[in-house]
Formats: structure tokens, C-alpha cells, sequence
């Protein structure tokens, strides 16, 4: 299997777990300050892993691409709306809708992803990932309508959507910078993100929570949000946006399952036809294959690699031999055919 999309399933696992937990600690701690634990345990974790990584390393050739000036804007634009607006929103939703109905709506985020990835950010699809998102969008309508109160509209489930575009948004700029460190760009995110979220909440008098809910939030964000966003961004780098998301589209599915298992809830008949709407669309995504005659134009760019057919290229340094290594280098101009995903190195016209 494509190490692309292991990368992309371990992140829907492990989000996909956190959604019942983070459930579990709505109702002893408010959303806002949830948000803001949830997304400081990934930056605080994700830290200690830079500080054990930093002595492990033998030189400069072992450590990864870190971010870079151009990078910046980027990953401000995806901390907003992905660290800051979406946690918040999803935690609102958590509050009025069942975890398992939430859990599945959270699929949203890989159709709202792919949909700007295609229409505002010109990445390639086809007809194959297009009927797969058609049927992963009427699941997401299912659940939603199920969800329609007496009166008013269905706020829960709005609050939930709301945050899938704020991810979506976030999912299309980190791909700007995915071939930088992934580990540096989800801790900057956790970090600035937790201090925003709990800075809110200090502003709105929100007191924290004793240490049990506290310990729990940080441990469920480390998981959740911190090495689940690591495992994200190095999708992001060998898939692109549209399949990264698709394949991350497995999330709810995993906490659909452990909340019905944790929380006693009772699925309705709308709950299957939806998993089972979802499901079809993830396997379409899952079978998709892309291959054509591609002309790579020359790129500079530094990131982790080995010196396969795309990085057959000299050093201006002394190599000890090892794979993978980083340092900035060109790629000559190249056409050939096989079969590719819109990575870093396939971001061509069609």
C-alpha cells in the first residue's frame, strides 16, 4: 500500500477515536476551554518529540525540511481556521448532537476539503472521485436531516459542518508548506492554537477543570489532534488535498464505532443507510487509480527523499549514503508515465 495513504488512514484512525472521548469531557468542561486543552496537549507533546528527536539526530543531512519565511502566511491562514474556528465549532456541535450521528457528519471535512481543492486550488480529479464524494455528501444530508428539530434549524449539526469547512480551508493551506517538517508545522499549530482557544476562555470567565478532565483533554489532543495532524500533513505531501481527504474520510467511521460502544447510543435506521452511503464513497476513492504521460517541469524545493526516478541528482556536500536524507535540490525537466497522485512532485496541467 502507498505510504501516502497509510499516512492518511493512521490520521482518520486517530482522530476519528478522539471524537467520542472529546464527548465524554463536553459535559464536565466547556467547549471553548476543551478546544484550547485539546489543541495545547498536541503542541506540548509534539514539542517533547522535537527535543527527543533534536538529540537523536546524527547530523544535518537526518533532520527535515523546516519551514521557511514563504511559509509563514500559509500556516497563519490554516492555524485560524483550522486551529482556532473549527475546535470551537465542533465542540458546540458535540454538545447537541449524539457522538455517533457526529462522528459521521465530521466526513464533511473530507468533501468540503476536496471540493476547494478543486474548484479554488485547480487540483486534479476525475469522475471516479467525483461519484465518491456524491455519495459521501448524501450520507452527510442524512445525518443532517435526521437531526431537524421540532422547530428552527438543526444547530448541533451546523456547528459540526461549520467546523469541516474550517478544517477544509486549513486541509488546502497546510498543503502549501506539507513539504516542510510535519512535526514543527502540527506543533506550531497545537501551540498557538491552545493558548488562543484558552486565552477565550479566560476572557469569558470559563474556569479550567479539575486535573482528571484536564490530564484527559491533553492525552486525547496528543493522540487526536497532535499525531494525527503529523500523519495528516505527510499524507498531504505524497496524495494532495482531494485524496488525502477522501482517505481521511475513514475518521468518523472509527469513532462512530467506539461511540456506540463507549456511550450505549442506539443507531437509527438513518444512521446505517448513511455508514453504508459513506462507505461506498470511501471505497470509490480507495480503488481510484491515476496514471498518464506527465511532463515535470524544473523545481527547487528541500524535503525528505530517497533517489528514486524523481531525485536522480549530485551533491554539493559530502553524502555518508544514507536514505532518506534532506537538503535543498533541482529537478531537472522530465516526461514519463506511471501512475501518481497530486504529490509535491505532480502538480502538473492536465
Amino acid at each position: 500500500m502507498h505510504k501516502g495513504v497509510i499516512h492518511a488512514l493512521l490520521a482518520a484512525a486517530l482522530f476519528g477515536a478522539s471524537t467520542p472521548f472529546a464527548k465524554l469531557l463536553v459535559g464536565t468542561v466547556p467547549p471553548v476551554a476543551l478546544a484550547g486543552m485539546l489543541y495545547l496537549g498536541s503542541g506540548l507533546g509534539l514539542l517533547v518529540w522535537l527535543a527527543l528527536r533534536a538529540v537523536r539526530l546524527r547530523n544535518g543531512q537526518d533532520k527535515p525540511a523546516g519551514l521557511t519565511r514563504p511559509d509563514l502566511p500559509w500556516l497563519a491562514g490554516a492555524i485560524l481556521a483550522g486551529g482556532i474556528a473549527g475546535p470551537v465549532l465542533l465542540m458546540v456541535g458535540l454538545t447537541l448532537t449524539p457522538a455517533s450521528s457526529a462522528s459521521l457528519l465530521l466526513n464533511m471535512e473530507g468533501v468540503l476539503t476536496s471540493m476547494l481543492a478543486w474548484f479554488v486550488f485547480k487540483e486534479n480529479f476525475d469522475r471516479r472521485i467525483f461519484i465518491g464524494m456524491l455519495f459521501i455528501v448524501a450520507a452527510g444530508i442524512l445525518l443532517s436531516w435526521e437531526q431537524v428539530p421540532t422547530l428552527g434549524v438543526p444547530t448541533g449539526a451546523l456547528a459540526i459542518v461549520g467546523a469541516c469547512l474550517c478544517w477544509a480551508i486549513d486541509n488546502n493551506l497546510t498543503r502549501k508548506v506539507s513539504a516542510s517538517d510535519a512535526v514543527q508545522i502540527a506543533c506550531a499549530k497545537g501551540l498557538v492554537a491552545g493558548v488562543v482557544n484558552l486565552g477565550i476562555a479566560a476572557m469569558l470567565g470559563l474556569r479550567l477543570p479539575a486535573a482528571p478532565a484536564m490530564l484527559g483533554a491533553v492525552a486525547v489532543g496528543f493522540a487526536g489532534y497532535g499525531l494525527s495532524l503529523v500523519m495528516f500533513v505527510m499524507a498531504l505531501r505524497h496524495l494532495g488535498t482531494a485524496r488525502t481527504g477522501a482517505y481521511f474520510s475513514a475518521a468518523p467511521f472509527v469513532g462512530a464505532v467506539l461511540a456506540l460502544l463507549m456511550l450505549r447510543e442506539i443507531p437509527t435506521a438513518g444512521f446505517w443507510l448513511a455508514a453504508a452511503l459513506m462507505g461506498v464513497g470511501i471505497w470509490l476513492h480507495l480503488t481510484e487509480r491515476h496514471e498518464h504521460e506527465h511532463q515535470h517541469e524544473p523545481l527547487t524545493h528541500a524535503h525528505a527523499h530517497v533517489h528514486d526516478a524523481h531525485h536522480q541528482h549530485e551533491h554539493d556536500f559530502e553524502w555518508d549514503g544514507a536514505e532518506p536524507h534532506t537538503h535543498p535540490h533541482r529537478h531537472a525537466p522530465l516526461r514519463h508515465t506511471h501512475a501518481h497522485y497530486p504529490d509535491i512532485h505532480h502538480r502538473h496541467e492536465h
